[in-house]
C-alpha cells in the first residue's frame, strides 16, 4: 500500500478553509499514487478549538465540511480527517466526539471514536469530548489498518493493541500533539515501543503550526514492527511525506533530519510568532529595542519570522540608559534591516515628575519649593522606575493604535516568574513571544542565531554586559535577582517539575535563595494573569499549563 501522511497547519475555527486544503492535498497525495491519505486529529475545525466545541452550528459546520470533502472525493484514494462528531442523543454539556471519518468512494465509510481522553498538561479534552470505548479498523488495499487518536496509543493496551491483535498491519495515528523542547525525539521513542509491542507498522500524522500559546512542530513518521524509523516529515512546516508500506528493498526513505536542539527552539518560537500574526490579521509588527538581550531576540525572531519590512524596533532612551546600549539598539536595527524609530522619553519623565513629586515623595510635599525644581530632585525609587517602563509602554500602544502593529512584549520567563515586570509598561503589548524562554537560554538562542547568520547580528558587547533594566543609575539585574543560572535551575525545579523547598535545598540549591524565590513567584501570580499570551516551548508553561490561586496563603 502507498501511504500519505499528510501534515498540514490548518487554522481553528476557519472550517470551509480547513476543509479546501485538505481537499487540495487529498489530489497532491492521489497524484504521487497514494492509496490511503491520512490527516491530523481534529483538522477540520482545528485544534485546539476550546468551548467552540460546545456550541451545536460549530459542530454541525464542521460535519457538513466533512460531507461534502466525501463526496467530492476522487476514487482510488482513501482519506482519514479529522473531525468532531456530534453527540447525537443524551450527554451533558459535551456536545461532541473527538472523530476520525474515513473517507472512500464518496461517502464517509467510517467513523472512528477517540477513546482516551486527555485531561492534564494543556489538554481539556474531558471538558469538550465524549470518549469513545471501541477500538477499530478497515481494510485499504488489502491492508487492515487500525484505527486510533493521539493519546490512544500514548499507554500499552487497547484500542491499538486489541487492533493489531486482530491482525492490524498499520496502526493510523491522527494528533494534535503540541511541542516542547525534545518532545519529537520523546514521541519517537515511546511510539517505538508500541510499534514492537503490536508487531506493525505505526502511522503518526501531527498537526504543525501556531495556535495561540501552543506550537504543533510536525515532525510525523511511519515506524515498521521493530520501531525503526522509516519515514520522517520536517519540523515547523508542512510536508506531505509518500511511502509503501512496507518499502521496497534498497528504496532511499523520505526521512526528514531531526533539528539539533537549538535551531528546534528557535524554530518553535519563529512558527508560533508568524502565526499568531498571520492568522489574526496583523501586518506589522513593533517592538522597544533596549540594546538588552531579550528585546535582541524578539527582534530576531519577528524579522525571520515575517521579513524586516514587517517590524519596526522603538529605541527609547531615558536619562539612564547608557551611551553603549543605545548604540547597540540602533545597531541591532541597522544589521536586522528592520525601520527603527527613536523617541527619548526625558521630557515625560520630566512631566510625570512635576504632576506626582509632590505626592510620592513627602519631603516635596513639605518644602516650599516647585515640585519641579531642580535643585530639590527627589530619590529614585520603585515608582519613578516603574513610570520609565510605562511611559515606554503607552508610547508603544499609541503607535500600535496608530499604524495597526501587533506589539510584541520581550519579557523572559526568568523575569514572568518572579515579578522581574512591569505591568501596563514592559508588559504591555499584543504578543509575548519569548515568556516562556528562561533567561540562560535566552542567550544561547541569541549565540546560536549569530552563529548560523556567520555574522554578529546582535553585538558580543550585548552578550557579554551584564544585564540591567537601566531604570536607574548603575542598575543591574543582580541587584535584585540571583545570579541567573541559579535562579534559572530553582525556576525549573519549583515551577516546571513542582518540587518543594525541602526536595530543593537536598539538590544543593541555597535555602535562603530558594525561600525568596518561591516568595517572588507565588506573589507574582496576579502579575502573570494580567500577561499577554505567548509561546510554550517548555514542558509546563504559565497560562494554560500551570493554574494557581492568586489568593493563596500555602507557602510550601
Amino acid at each position: 500500500m502507498r501511504l500519505a501522511l499528510c501534515q498540514i497547519n490548518p487554522t481553528v475555527g476557519d472550517v470551509d478553509g480547513n476543509a479546501a486544503k485538505i481537499a487540495a492535498w487529498i489530489e497532491r497525495a492521489r497524484a504521487a499514487g497514494a492509496e490511503l491519505a491520512i490527516f491530523p486529529e481534529l483538522c477540520v475545525p482545528g485544534y485546539p478549538a476550546e468551548d467552540l466545541y460546545l456550541k451545536h452550528h460549530f459542530l454541525a459546520a464542521n460535519v457538513a465540511a466533512v460531507e461534502e470533502l466525501a463526496r467530492g472525493l476522487a476514487p482510488g484514494i482513501t482519506a482519514m480527517v479529522g473531525f468532531a462528531e456530534p453527540v447525537e442523543a443524551g450527554g451533558d454539556y459535551r456536545h461532541a466526539y473527538n472523530s476520525l471519518a474515513v473517507l472512500a468512494d464518496g461517502a464517509v465509510r467510517r467513523v472512528y471514536r477517540k477513546n482516551r481522553l486527555p485531561n492534564y498538561s494543556v489538554f481539556d479534552e474531558q471538558r469538550y469530548f465524549v470518549p469513545g470505548t471501541e477500538g477499530d479498523a478497515v481494510e485499504v488495499a488489502g491492508t487492515r489498518v487500525g484505527l486510533t487518536i493521539c493519546e490512544d496509543t500514548w499507554a500499552p493496551g487497547p484500542p491499538g493493541q486489541a487492533e493489531a491483535d486482530a491482525g492490524a498491519r498499520l496502526i493510523s495515528n491522527p494528533s494534535g500533539s503540541p511541542y516542547h523542547r525534545g518532545k519529537g525525539h520523546e514521541r519517537e521513542e515511546m511510539f517505538g515501543q508500541r510499534a514492537r509491542e503490536y508487531g506493525s507498522y505505526f502511522a503518526f500524522v501531527n498537526l504543525v503550526g501556531g495556535q495561540d500559546e501552543l506550537v504543533f512542530d510536525g515532525q510525523s513518521f511511519l515506524l515498521g514492527p521493530d520501531g525503526a524509523v522509516l519515514a520522517r516529515a520536517a519540523q515547523f512546516e508542512e510536508d506531505l511525506v509518500v511511502v509503501d508500506v512496507p518499502a521496497p528493498e534498497g528504496e532511499p526513505a523520505p526521512l526528514a533530519d531531526a533539528l539539533p536542539d537549538l535551531d528546534e527552539v528557535y524554530g518553535a518560537l519563529e512558527l508560533g510568532l508568524h502565526d499568531y500574526v498571520e492568522k489574526n490579521g496583523f501586518r506589522h509588527v513593533g517592538l522597544g529595542i533596549s540594546g538588552g538581550i531579550d528585546s535582541a531576540l524578539v527582534a530576531m525572531l519577528a524579522v525571520d519570522a515575517l521579513g524586516p519590512e514587517r517590524v519596526t524596533l522603538v529605541v527609547m532612551p531615558s536619562p539612564h540608559s547608557s551611551d553603549e546600549t543605545q548604540d547597540d539598539a540602533r545597531q541591532i536595527a541597522h544589521n536586522l534591516g528592520t525601520e527603527l524609530i527613536d523617541i527619548p522619553i526625558e521630557p515625560m519623565m520630566d512631566g510625570y515628575r512635576d504632576a506626582l513629586d509632590r505626592h510620592l515623595n513627602p519631603a516635596a510635599a513639605d518644602s516650599d519649593s516647585s515640585p519641579s525644581d531642580p535643585t530639590k530632585p527627589s530619590e529614585p525609587d520603585l515608582a519613578a522606575e516603574n513610570i520609565q517602563a510605562r511611559i515606554r509602554g503607552n508610547l508603544m500602544m499609541a503607535l500600535s493604535n496608530r499604524h495597526g502593529w501587533l506589539v510584541l512584549t520581550t519579557g523572559n520567563k526568568s523575569e514572568m516568574s518572579v515579578g522581574y515586570a512591569t505591568l501596563y509598561g514592559d508588559m504591555a503589548g499584543g504578543f509575548a513571544v519569548i515568556k516562556d524562554v528562561p533567561k540562560t537560554l535566552v542567550y544561547e538562542l541569541v549565540e546560536r542565531r549569530n552563529e548560523r547568520a556567520g555574522r554578529e547580528l546582535v553585538p558580543a558587547s550585548v552578550i557579554e554586559r551584564p544585564p540591567s533594566a537601566e531604570l536607574r543609575p548603575d542598575q543591574l539585574d543582580s541587584d535584585s535577582l540571583p545570579d541567573y543560572d541559579l535562579l534559572d535551575r530553582i525556576l525549573e525545579a519549583y515551577v516546571e517539575r513542582d518540587e518543594g523547598r525541602d526536595e530543593m535545598v537536598a539538590a544543593g540549591m541555597p535555602g535562603e535563595i530558594v525561600d525568596e524565590v518561591i516568595r517572588l513567584v507565588d506573589r507574582s501570580e496576579y502579575k502573570r494573569r494580567q500577561a499577554a499570551p505567548g509561546i510554550r516551548i517548555t514542558p509546563r508553561a504559565f497560562g494554560r499549563d500551570r493554574r494557581l490561586p492568586i489568593t493563596n496563603r500555602f507557602g510550601g
